[in-house]
């Protein structure tokens, strides 16, 4: 089909895990003619779930893309996975689309990641739409979810159609005012959102109050929708069955009739510039500017190469154009072009503003590198996305010889696909640090380094992420003077040292007189500070929060160079850190902690001998507790076997980052003690 701007619909379904997102995602491309049948989780045959080890584990790990037409239509479909553990490709597919589609379970109702989602979208200024799935389940209860929804987020939640006949298929309730529900008179929920609606748009309202609902336009109804979807006045509700196939159709005429094409949805935010110099600026869906284009995923296909997949924002991206990638100098040709269905990629012609496309075998792409045709367009970025922090680490290393080099190219290809796992190098240790969200997410990044990359690896715990700060004022001073026979070396630092509030990182301020230090000497000065900021002066972790003040010194005329006041810097600062209250920080994360009932009081218990702060316990249906506290990460190293052992198996845990702390003053000591027979030896 032949479409524009204006015929397409980006549409992502997140949400909790176990709602049966992958199984809508099927029944839609059904529905729209993309695929001859629905393929099946349990059997491995879905188009989003092709990875091996999706089909292994049964459920989602990386975000899917497939399009399906439907009415004059172009629906381009975002699954994304549900666990927590893989939320990096979730939220970096959220840039892509338009339309979130929170997917909920109609016998378990809302989740940690109903909420979590929710939540993101709104955030984002995304447009949200809830869709209640498993209808026809032995346990569904449409009834007391809906409650549920309007209870968690607000009365601004309402249905656009209705379960009806025992849940077998739904009816309309926006459109159509007539007949009866499983939840009552359709009447009552047609009033309900008509009234929602309206309310939005002043002079709609005036229309509607002289006219009643029949003296609206169709226009008038549509475009107050949009500013409901737009400004969340509105979170319309959709009852489907994907198994059954009950309100699927219906789903996608909602998305023709209702959900907002890219140029009706909130403008994607973008800025020119860098710092505080970026100024926002619009990127219009106009086929005929400029082309403006975001990377949001990044996939080392075996066969395919190195394969970016974008949005287009504004102009048309057309095979054989030439494009820059960021600020680049050097253009790439587009060979080849092309749409995504699952593991299958189809070449096209073009891209219009609004769609999703992808190009093959250009190095320079990465996520969120932002594509263009003119160097008008500069300096030009999204603005970024938020990601959690990974705070679970492996350290690793090839199980053979001669394949470090190899596993590097894997580690970095990794990194290249999930914006939620990072690879880093300690130089000091000599040791290369995994990091991701969780253990499970380590442990199927461990399995694709074997089963994709071909690299066997041996892993170990690495260190926890101290950080060090330091607690109040001091000064430092340092002269460093060296005679060898030729030309000497000379450099006098004389600085102050102040704490920043917690999060302030690091400034360097010069207030030299006089030029006792020359002009030219000061980079040498922040060179030798930023080098204890990275080795750490208390216990070897990195340090922050602090403001360096560098007001005095002296030189030579002959004997100062750099590498003078690199030494002279460097020194100057560790005086003064020693003399103002070093202290370590620990990285406290927050926790919440999914447990039956009855095993609330042990996992309690469990999480106060790990000094970890109990802040709320919440209710869940079907006897489960949701226990929230903050904890220290490194209290929590061995958690998930001690949670399975105390819940059998039924106990689970999501953190996040929360803050740094002060270490216990016992675990200070410790810390430094062990670093510091490694300084002597230097």
């Amino acid at each position: 089909m032949d479409y524009g701007t204006e015929q397409i619909r980006n549409i992502a379904l997140a949400g909790h895990p176990g709602a049966g997102k992958t199984q809508l995602f099927e029944a839609l491309l059904h529905a729209g003619g993309a695929i001859n049948s629905p393929g099946s989780v349990e059997r491995g045959s879905t188009v989003s779930d092709f990875d091996p080890l999706e089909k292994e584990r049964g459920h989602s790990i990386d975000a899917a893309i497939a399009s399906t037409d439907h009415k004059g239509i172009h629906v381009n479909l975002v699954d994304t996975p549900g666990y927590p553990d893989f939320r990096g490709a979730a939220l970096a597919a959220l840039a892509a689309v338009d339309t979130v589609a929170v997917v909920v379970d109609a016998d378990t109702g809302v989740g940690h990641g109903t909420r979590r989602m929710m939540q993101i979208a709104a955030e984002r200024g995304l447009c949200r739409a809830i869709v209640v799935n498993k209808i026809d389940a032995a346990g569904a209860n449409c009834a007391r979810v809906m409650d549920e929804l309007r209870s968690n987020f607000g009365n601004a939640v309402l249905p656009l159609n209705l379960p009806a006949q025992r849940r077998s298929t739904v009816i309309d309730c926006f459109g159509n005012s007539s007949g009866d529900s499983d939840l009552g008179p359709v009447a009552d929920w047609h009033q309900r959102i008509i009234d929602q609606v309206v309310e939005i748009n002043e002079t709609v309202m005036d229309h509607f109050l002289e006219l009643g609902e029949g003296g609206l336009s169709g226009q008038e109804l549509h475009d107050a929708f949009e500013q409901c979807l737009r400004e969340g006045h509105l979170i319309p509700v959709c009852f489907v069955s994907a198994r059954q196939g009950a309100g699927v159709a219906e789903l996608l005429d909602i998305a023709e009739r209702l959900f907002p094409h890219p140029g009706e949805a909130n403008p994607p935010p973008f800025v020119k510039g860098i710092g505080g110099d970026a100024v926002a600026i619009e990127a219009r869906p106009d086929p005929s500017a400029h082309v403006i284009a975001d990377v949001f995923r990044i996939i080392h296909d075996p066969f395919m190469g190195k394969l970016a997949v974008f949005r287009v924002y504004q102009g048309t991206l057309k095979k054989d154009a030439t494009l820059f990638v960021d600020d680049g100098r050097k253009p790439f040709k587009v060979a080849h072009l092309f749409k995504l269905k699952g593991k299958e990629y189809v070449e096209i012609a073009r891209a219009v503003p609004g769609d999703i496309a992808a190009v093959a075998k250009v190095d320079e792409l990465h996520f969120d590198a932002v594509l263009h045709d003119s160097h008008d367009e500069d300096q030009i970025h999204l603005k970024p996305t938020s990601f959690p922090s990974p705070m679970f680490a492996l350290a690793i290393e090839a199980a053979s010889k001669g394949q470090e080099q190899k596993l590097a190219s894997a580690l970095h290809k990794l990194a290249d696909e999930d914006p939620a796992v990072q690879v880093h190098h300690d130089a000091e240790l000599n040791e290369t640090v995994l990091r991701g969200l969780s253990d499970l997410h380590l442990r199927v990044l461990i399995d694709r380094l074997k089963s994709r990359h071909g690299v066997a690896v041996a892993t170990h715990p690495p260190r926890v992420a101290y950080r060090e700060t330091i607690g109040a004022k001091a000064e430092g001073h340092h002269r460093h003077k060296k005679q060898t026979g030729g030309a000497g070396q000379f450099g006098e630092v004389f600085l102050r040292v102040e704490p920043l509030p917690r999060g302030g990182g690091f400034e360097f301020v010069d207030e030299v007189k006089g030029g006792t230090i020359p002009g030219q000497f000061l980079p040498a000065v922040e060179k030798g500070v930023r080098q204890v900021l990275k080795a750490g002066a208390l216990a070897g972790f990195p340090l922050q929060d602090v403001r360096v003040i560098v007001y005095d010194g002296k030189h030579h005329s002959v004997d100062s160079k750099e590498v003078a006041f690199v030494a002279a810097g460097k020194k100057a600062f560790l005086d003064a850190v020693a003399k103002a209250q070093p202290q370590v920080l620990e990285p406290v994360v927050d926790l919440e902690v999914t447990v039956p009932d009855a095993n609330v009081g042990d996992v309690s218990g469990a999480l106060s001998s790990k000094r970890a702060q109990i802040l709320a316990t919440d209710s869940l249906r079907g006897g489960e507790i949701v226990v929230r506290a903050k904890a220290p990460l490194a209290e929590l190293d061995g958690f998930a076997a001690e949670l399975k052992s105390i819940t059998a198996g039924r106990g689970r845990y999501a953190i996040d980052f929360s803050h740094y702390d002060p270490a216990p003053a016992r675990m200070q000591q410790a810390l430094a003690a062990a670093w510091k027979p490694r300084v002597e030896e230097d």
